[in-house]
């Protein structure tokens, strides 16, 4: 599903500018470069070493921007499910440098109290650094606090708990420990990995998990049911594109003005809130006169809906939706 460019704000692109300035452009993308090579060459997540200022600087810098943009667009589309949902208190669990805090603050402006959880000292202390340059009271105030992500993870009880590249981070065995105790204490929980094979897995498998605890499916799915797609012939995952600073292209060594950033999620609330319509889940294919979309919904499961210029204004809306909208839209 590709979502709408949801872009950092300028408090935190100007956050990270004045962060990664400090230290030369060539500095910095030998140690992204060096980040890259240890996630290709399969290095566990857990085990990749932060060590010194400018490497967990470069990996704000590489990473930052992107899980902003997966997450914001993860909970734009909790809130346009859930309206009236509105969290005064938000945990993030193995938060690294706060990328999720800013998305649910720029979502929620209405976010009075905020607790980061995080493993890594460096992480922490330069999330705290950018959290003081932020246009939120609830960002600048967050507690920082280090954490161990295990089966147990203590947390105080919140409206919106979130964890954001984390399950892939965590020994196998180890998952339904702690989606159950992210889950408990919670009004809203939403769970993000990567958009790939193995980090839809995850979520699935987190999925079912929160079902089994008596939570419901906020979004993106249109119900509680299994997921409809074939096991191992294809998943479910989203598509976000963000704008890239001029810092950030030359730290990432990109040419273009923009990158994707690919992920799946779910989100699950003890309180029962209105399904989402049918969710695209394709880019839709659109031809003279006519749009076709691929819909997971409630009832049908996967299908497929065509609607041509006959349809007058139905048509005109279709024109305008794109992948991971719901359908039709509200």
């Amino acid at each position: 599903m590709m979502a709408a460019m949801p872009s950092p704000p300028d408090d935190l692109h100007n956050a990270l500018d004045v962060l990664l300035s400090r230290f030369s452009t060539a500095d910095l993308t030998q140690s992204v470069r060096h980040l890259i090579k240890q996630y290709r060459e399969g290095t566990p997540p857990a085990d990749v070493v932060l060590g010194s200022e400018i490497d967990v600087a470069a990996y704000a810098g590489y990473r930052m921007p992107a899980t902003f943009a997966a997450v914001s667009a993860a909970l734009r589309h909790v809130a346009a499910v859930a309206p009236d949902f509105t969290p005064r208190t938000h945990v993030d669990i193995g938060g690294g440098t706060g990328a999720a805090v800013w998305a649910a603050a720029q979502v929620w402006p209405v976010l009075e109290k905020v607790t980061v959880l995080e493993q890594a000292q460096s992480a922490i202390s330069l999330g705290e650094r950018l959290a003081k340059r932020s246009g939120s009271p609830a960002v600048r105030a967050a507690r920082w606090t280090r954490s161990v992500i295990r089966a147990g993870v203590e947390k105080p009880p919140a409206d919106l708990v979130t964890m954001s590249y984390v399950l892939g981070e965590l020994p196998t065995a180890s998952l339904e420990g702690v989606v159950r105790s992210v889950a408990a204490d919670a009004g809203m929980v939403v769970l993000i990995e990567p958009g790939t094979p193995a980090g839809y897995a995850r979520i699935v498998a987190a999925r079912d998990i929160l079902l089994e605890q008596g939570l419901s499916v906020v979004a993106p799915c249109p119900h509680d049911q299994a997921c409809p797609i074939p096991s191992g012939r294809d998943w479910c995952h989203l598509s976000t594109r963000l704008n890239r600073s001029a810092l950030h292209r030359q730290v990432k060594t990109g040419v273009l003005s923009f990158e994707d950033e690919k992920f799946s999620y779910v989100a699950a609330s003890a309180q029962r809130w209105p399904k989402a319509a049918n969710r695209v889940l394709r880019h839709p294919l659109k031809r003279k006169g006519l749009v076709s979309l691929e819909l997971c919904t409630d009832e049908d499961g996967l299908t497929q809906e065509i609607i041509t210029k006959r349809q007058g204004e139905l048509y005109k809306r279709a024109r305008d939706i794109t992948w991971g909208d719901e359908w039709p839209p509200r």
